[in-house]
């Protein structure tokens, strides 16, 4: 008889319920499993609904969300095995500051759950202060997506960057370091996939309006990727999704030096850090003058893609911990 998996998120089209549930139902299906998707978020009645569907639930993961205590009360009691998953440092606030709120249930949820499973080794270090039942679970993609091939346009030096509006803030940060460099590279270009739009008076960029079906040929048709970020106690809980994105497709990546993407970018192989803001102007003139080398760069991030962080790689670890006797 298949084991029934419940995945309870805040939204069905959030990245973490994309990336960390829904793209590995067809596996879960394939390997005996029945996985399930709600969204609690929206008042009393999908409160309800999630307290009943966790009843015929074997487990039960929550998908970075943490909860008043009374609600994850009546679901640590209704749970036959209760998962915590999160990709995010969800016990600070978004700037990095100390959030007591945000700490309090984090401390609640991690402790008096079976399972943690931690998007990076800074989260999972942070959960075993709490249980000891901590394993890192990266953030994967299904890398057969981002296998295109695709015409580039060779007039322009394109640099790319995927986002949203919460992320806005990185890359408004070092456009003007972007700004110095077209001043030495006229044909630079800079595409922004998001869902927002930026302009600039200096450099000529590109806004494109993101969506699923597109996003990774957009990727494709670009040169180089972007992924800047600060470092502070809520990025260093960053999974490292665009520079994963770009790796795959087959781009190599400038990053910031920052959280995981400083461990998944290999400095002067798959690509370049950028220690400073300072930097990123130097970097893109540096990395358009080695143009002979971006494909290899390109293939040799692949290639760490695909062997660290595929779905089939990551879903067998899940897999592994879930199957196991209690």
């Amino acid at each position: 008889m298949s084991k029934k998996i419940l995945f309870i998120s805040k939204g069905q089209y959030t990245s973490s319920t994309r990336y960390r549930a829904m793209q590995y139902f067809p596996s879960f299906i394939d390997n005996g499993w029945q996985p399930t998707h709600i969204t609690i978020s929206g008042g009393a009645i999908p409160v309800l609904k999630t307290f009943i569907a966790a009843i015929n639930a074997d487990v039960i993961v929550l998908l970075r969300k943490t909860f008043p205590f009374p609600i994850f009360w009546i679901l640590r009691q209704l749970s036959k095995k209760l998962i915590f998953d999160f990709d995010d440092a969800i016990f600070v606030n978004t700037n990095g500051s100390h959030s007591k709120t945000r700490m309090n249930r984090f401390k609640t949820t991690v402790a008096s759950c079976d399972y943690i499973f931690a998007g990076n080794q800074y989260l999972a270090d942070e959960a075993k202060k709490y249980n000891s039942a901590v394993a890192v679970i990266p953030t994967s993609l299904e890398i057969s997506k981002y296998d295109l091939s695709c015409q580039k346009d060779d007039a322009i030096f394109e640099l790319v960057w995927i986002g949203s509006t919460s992320t806005k803030k990185y890359i408004t940060e070092i456009i003007p370091a972007l700004e110095k460099a077209a001043q030495t590279i006229p044909n630079l270009q800079l595409k922004i996939i998001a869902d927002f739009e930026l302009a600039s008076p200096i450099l000529n960029i590109k806004n494109v309006a993101w969506t699923e079906h597109d996003e990774a040929i957009e990727l494709c048709k670009a040169d180089v990727g972007l992924a800047p970020m600060p470092e502070n106690n809520w990025t260093k809980g960053k999974c490292a999704l665009k520079v994963l994105q770009y790796m795959a497709t087959g781009l190599p990546v400038i990053s910031s030096a920052a959280g995981v993407n400083a461990y998944v970018v290999e400095n002067g192989v798959s690509g370049y850090l950028a220690y400073d803001n300072s930097e990123w102007c130097e970097l893109v003139i540096q990395i358009n003058k080695e143009k002979s080398i971006l494909k290899q760069m390109g293939i040799l991030g692949k290639e760490r893609a695909y062997k660290e962080f595929s779905i089939n790689v990551v879903f067998q670890k899940m897999l592994k911990i879930l199957t196991q006797k209690d």
